[in-house]
């Protein structure tokens, strides 16, 4: 409880800064005398929630953002399984896919306009490329990663490739898969923004973009705490998903003002059966080692 006080005291802290530096005009090296107060973008916020327009935009922001995304995570985590584990496709997608990774997603906009027919499907397009390369590469190197022992170990057990697929590939995987969603779900946000404000219909990005050119700049800061607000849940969401997924995954317990402690599960204690049982092999050994060098020593007499 005390930690989740201290992120409301942060959060509370930053926004009596901000109205501070604006209700006084503070004018140094930046200027916050062009800035809207956190009271006027609370009233703007007020109105802009009690309109139609507000949850329209939303709609449609999370609709492009969630299908983007789920196409993005699909293709991202086969393609990179399939590159991870098979050198022909490594070497038939490898070349493609490192030529087109560093370009940004949103110069893509004018290609997207003339391959598409809609403005719509050209900014879904825009957003699962842009968080497809994230997860993709993250699968890459996640499964890359993994203990060859394990596979072994299904194969001696007669297990299949789609065996070692699911039981060791896509398992051992997911927290770098989680990782490249987690990154990927952000970087798709910045995009669909820009997406919007470029050619979009409706949608948080082009709102925003609208009170920019109206000089509405209240309006245009309650579109960017909308912005950071669906960023921060879908976010957190995934990540709340990842954990739910990977809780086999031994945790780090932390103590406040402390170093972190290993929890308990994480070091195997050795049974007290275990260890007796190996203390009397060890003493068989002794014994028959014994048994051996009394042995050799009568074969030695004979021969002599």
């Amino acid at each position: 409880m005390s930690r989740y006080v201290l992120r409301v005291v942060s959060l509370a802290a930053a926004l009596g800064v901000w109205q501070l530096l604006t209700s006084l005009n503070v004018d140094l090296w930046l200027r916050f005398s062009q800035f809207p107060t956190v009271a006027d973008v609370a009233r703007a916020f007020a109105d802009r929630v009690s309109g139609g327009d507000y949850w329209t935009d939303l709609t449609d922001s999370l609709t492009r953002i969630l299908t983007g995304f789920v196409l993005a995570a699909v293709l991202g985590v086969a393609t990179g399984v399939l590159v991870a584990r098979s050198r022909l496709a490594e070497d038939l997608l490898g070349p493609v896919l490192e030529v087109v990774r560093p370009i940004p997603a949103i110069a893509l906009v004018p290609v997207a306009i003339l391959l598409f027919p809609s403005n719509e499907q050209g900014i879904v397009f825009i957003t699962c490329t842009a968080a497809f390369f994230p997860v993709m590469v993250s699968t890459r190197h996640a499964v890359r990663a993994l203990t060859p022992v394990w596979e072994e170990a299904v194969r001696t057990m007669g297990g299949s490739r789609w065996r070692i697929l699911g039981s060791v590939v896509l398992p051992g995987a997911l927290p770098g898969i989680f990782g490249g969603l987690s990154v990927g779900i952000g970087v798709s946000w910045i995009c669909v923004i820009s997406a919007e404000m470029i050619s979009g219909q409706y949608g948080v990005g082009y709102r925003t973009w609208q009170d920019y050119t109206i000089v509405n700049y209240p309006g245009v800061f309650v579109g960017m705490v909308t912005i950071g607000v669906l960023g921060w849940v879908t976010s957190t969401a995934v990540e709340l998903l990842g954990r739910r997924l990977t809780r086999w995954l031994p945790r780090t317990s932390y103590v406040p003002g402390g170093r972190p402690r290993t929890p308990v599960s994480a070091v195997p204690a050795v049974p007290v059966a275990v260890r007796a049982e190996g203390d009397s092999q060890k003493q068989a050994d002794a014994q028959q080692q014994g048994r051996g060098d009394t042995d050799q020593e009568a074969r030695d007499e004979h021969f002599v």
